[in-house]
């Protein structure tokens, strides 16, 4: 199953912090935009695990995202 995500830079850790929008608390972290992406895939897979051993699966269906920005 394909999971959309957010990657964003974050200054002071000084890499990228990756969030799965559709899995409530699922999120991590890498140095670099690969790294962080294998990270978070790991993340999912025991996301997925702990929530179906506790019998409490929920996955918020997202059909449409879009990302932008707005400027203040």
């Amino acid at each position: 199953m394909n999971y959309k995500v957010i990657i964003m830079y974050d200054k002071e850790y000084e890499g990228y912090v990756v969030d799965v929008p559709e899995l409530n608390g699922c999120m991590s972290q890498g140095k670099t935009i690969d790294k962080a992406l294998a990270n978070v895939k790991d993340a999912i897979e025991g996301w997925l695990l702990v929530e179906k051993k506790h019998n409490r699966l929920e996955i918020n269906t997202i059909k449409e995202m879009f990302v932008g920005e707005v400027a203040l």
